[in-house]
């Protein structure tokens, strides 16, 4: 019972000591969120597995009929890192639409927790949980031919880059969280930021595509995002996208952060 439903013992107020406090409430459930996701391996399992799956289908099903110049492999798997950081965030809303419908953010307020530690908690698990299966995800890349040229402060800016993403996607996927009142719901939500990847350069050469959905793959967020990361892992020219990339990552964070804050105060006064 500790571990879903901390005690006050545990979760300091947040009257007392404001910014200390909150940072501590937000790693304690954080660390929560963890313990929730050990017990419910088999989402964990299917988001892990999920890119992965996809990356050898593509690699060895597709990847000969696509040309892309390059070993398929090569352009490959920048794309399935971002969309493996999609899969790991839609759980954010899931777990979050259900401590909203069991009423277990409840008892977080009678503790003097707020909305800004609770959902803090739930993305930094969510970024914990992203990190792992990436380095998964990247582990069997390597082990199937991707062989990466990026030098350390290209690896830097790349890790830097993916999480800011999954830092921002995961905190979109909180506000769904608040505002689907079931975890179905919630998952049929987050179906259509998971979709994002396929219609942007991941798999394909945007050039290669229709006219009407080149313009759009080509000015939605995921594609600058892909294009940064491909040129930072393999040492490659990437013009002006590292500084569009960002800037999709920062605005859809802002976003995200407060319609999240305002969602909690609307879903809970």
């Amino acid at each position: 019972m500790s571990d879903t439903l901390p005690t006050a013992k545990t979760l300091p107020s947040a009257n007392t000591l404001p910014a200390a406090g909150s940072l501590t409430a937000a790693a304690t459930l954080a660390g929560r969120g963890i313990r929730l996701s050990r017990r419910n391996l088999d989402a964990v399992i299917t988001s892990m597995m999920l890119p992965i799956m996809l990356m050898l289908v593509f690699v060895y099903f597709f990847g000969g009929a696509i040309d892309t110049g390059a070993r398929y492999v090569t352009y490959v798997v920048p794309g399935v890192l971002v969309l493996c950081a999609g899969f790991g965030a839609a759980s954010t809303a899931l777990s979050v639409s259900e401590d909203m419908r069991l009423g277990v953010v409840d008892r977080f307020r009678t503790l003097d927790v707020g909305g800004a530690p609770f959902l803090a908690g739930h993305v930094a698990a969510a970024v914990t949980r992203n990190a792992l299966s990436t380095a998964l995800v990247l582990g069997v890349a390597l082990a199937i031919g991707f062989r990466p040229s990026a030098t350390p402060a290209g690896w830097l800016a790349a890790i830097g880059l993916l999480l800011a993403y999954i830092t921002a996607v995961s905190w979109l996927s909180a506000a769904i969280g608040l505002v689907t009142r079931t975890a179905e719901a919630a998952g049929a939500v987050t179906f259509f930021m998971m979709f994002l990847p396929y219609p942007s350069s991941a798999f394909m050469p945007i050039e290669t595509m229709p006219g009407r959905l080149h313009g759009f793959a080509e000015h939605q967020p995921v594609t600058p995002l892909i294009e940064s990361m491909r040129g930072l892992l393999l040492d490659l020219p990437v013009g002006g996208t590292p500084w569009i990339a960002p800037g999709w990552c920062a605005g859809l964070l802002a976003l995200a952060v407060a319609a999240s804050g305002l969602l909690f105060r609307l879903r809970t006064r």
